[in-house]
């Protein structure tokens, strides 16, 4: 039975630089899974191949039952997917409010009061509401973070995929940030999350995945995956920032 979110082998090259290598693995609904990797790893790469923004050279990508590999970005976001990305991309001109009703309206598809009222409910989960009427230029770091996810959930996701949402972060603002996809998590929706800090990942996923040169070399519970002597080989300085 194909899961909820399932690669199938997709690859993906620019030339002689493979970005991602066969990757086969599968999400469950209601799941949380996190990715480690270094810099370069093809992390991000694998989430523009799962939204839509790549095309994989080869291989299938299944969402929520259906076939999505051919299908473009605004519709698999329309289907169910939400990003947030490493750096953060708002409408610095516009006010944190506004940027939300951008998804809420474009992506949720809801309008009028109904997407204004859900508005107000994310800004809520996510600690951004008495911040609803600043500029999102003036926000700081972990403003903007908010914002970054704040904009994916007002997109109404199925699967919410974060990629380094905590990098940059103090131990205190990490730590609130952590609490706030706890909840989300909890809420129900599915979860992909690639992180750097990876004691804030360990707080939240189910399982781990390992990827190194666009390929997956492990997979599992995530302690037992971090103990392993390759990925601690690989992934010293990751453990010495955590």
């Amino acid at each position: 039975m194909t899961a909820f979110l399932q690669l199938d082998q997709v690859t993906k090259s620019f030339g002689a630089v493979t970005v991602a290598d066969e990757l086969t693995y599968g999400v469950e609904a209601g799941e949380a899974l996190g990715v480690i990797g270094p810099n370069g790893a093809g992390k991000t790469s694998m989430f523009n191949l799962i939204t839509g923004t790549l095309q994989p050279n080869s291989g299938k990508v299944h969402f929520n039952g259906q076939d999505v590999t051919s299908m473009n970005a605004a519709k698999r976001c329309r289907s169910g997917m939400a990003r947030s990305f490493q750096v953060p991309q708002p409408f610095s001109g516009m006010t944190v409010f506004e940027n939300a009703m951008v998804a809420a309206t474009q992506a949720a598809g809801l309008s009028g009061h109904e997407a204004e009222k859900f508005c107000l409910e994310v800004l809520e989960q996510t600690e951004l509401l008495d911040r609803a009427n600043t500029l999102a230029g003036g926000l700081t770091l972990l403003g903007r973070k908010r914002l970054e996810l704040t904009r994916a959930l007002c997109a109404r996701p199925k699967l919410l995929m974060l990629d380094e949402i905590a990098g940059g972060l103090t131990e205190a603002e990490c730590a609130s940030l952590v609490k706030t996809i706890k909840d989300i998590h909890a809420s129900g929706v599915t979860i992909i999350w690639i992180e750097h800090v990876v004691h804030a990942l360990l707080a939240v996923v189910d399982r781990l995945i390992v990827i190194d040169f666009g390929k997956k070399i492990a997979e599992g519970e995530p302690h037992a995956i971090m103990k392993s002597p390759e990925v601690q080989e690989i992934y010293l300085g990751i453990e010495a920032d955590a």
